[in-house]
């Protein structure tokens, strides 16, 4: 751990049907480099459950932090971003919403992606893609054996949470930078390059599908890489 309290620390905020174990590589990585990481476990119940979550990770820490959000993620880390201890924000394969904006609205703009008639939804509300439809769309990029272990083990989310709003925005004051992940097929590229443009963030193009912490975990250590290296030193240690 850097003992320079200037040096950010990572918190991850993965998205839907992964868990904070998919970043394994990646955090890995970042922490070759003396960061300090935390990857949180989202409950994805509830948008108040899962910034819930993420506010108690960053209460813990000594340090200014680099927050990263993977998908749903990025709605969780716009809403709870202006937390004091956050230095700046990394978007990868995110949604990044406006203010009185849910997942939904801005997933509803490209709606004709094919995966949304895939979904299974339980008695309580909770959303699964079934085998194929990970396969397919969601690890299309990894190897099958990995991709139906990863369709054994999702983590659903709540139908709700995709249409809670955002009551703050946490990058129209902090600076930001968005991993597009240019072969997605859940969140499609022309749609995060339309987010990146409006948050004005910093952009990397990786040459991956949606789960490019995993397929590319090097590339995607690199965006938030050069995040921290952005904010060292600029933002006040707690």
């Amino acid at each position: 751990m850097p003992r320079d309290l200037d040096t950010p620390a990572v918190v991850i905020t993965h998205g839907a049907w992964v868990d904070a174990t998919g970043w394994r590589e990646v955090i890995a990585l970042l922490q070759v480099k003396g960061l300090s990481v935390v990857a949180v476990q989202n409950p994805l119940s509830a948008l108040a459950d899962d910034v819930d979550a993420v506010r108690r990770a960053l209460t813990h820490q000594l340090r200014p932090v680099v927050l990263v959000g993977h998908g749903y993620g990025g709605t969780v880390i716009t809403q709870v971003g202006n937390h004091q201890s956050v230095a700046g924000l990394v978007y990868i394969a995110a949604y990044a919403p406006d203010i009185g904006e849910s997942t939904a609205d801005l997933q509803n703009e490209h709606s004709s992606l094919p995966f949304i008639h895939r979904f299974e939804v339980d008695a309580a509300g909770f959303l699964y893609l079934a085998p194929d439809a990970v396969l397919e769309f969601l690890a299309h990029d990894l190897p099958a054996t990995e991709g139906l272990v990863l369709a054994a083990a999702q983590q659903p989310l709540r139908v709700s949470a995709l249409l809670d709003r955002v009551t703050e925005a946490a990058w129209h004051t902090k600076p930001s930078w968005y991993g597009v992940t240019e072969g997605d097929r859940m969140i499609s590229p022309a749609l995060q390059r339309e987010i990146a443009r409006r948050i004005n963030a910093s952009v990397v193009a990786l040459r991956a599908g949606h789960l490019s912490f995993l397929s590319k975990p090097k590339e995607t250590a690199d965006v938030i890489l050069a995040a921290v290296d952005c904010v060292r030193g600029r933002w006040p240690s707690r």
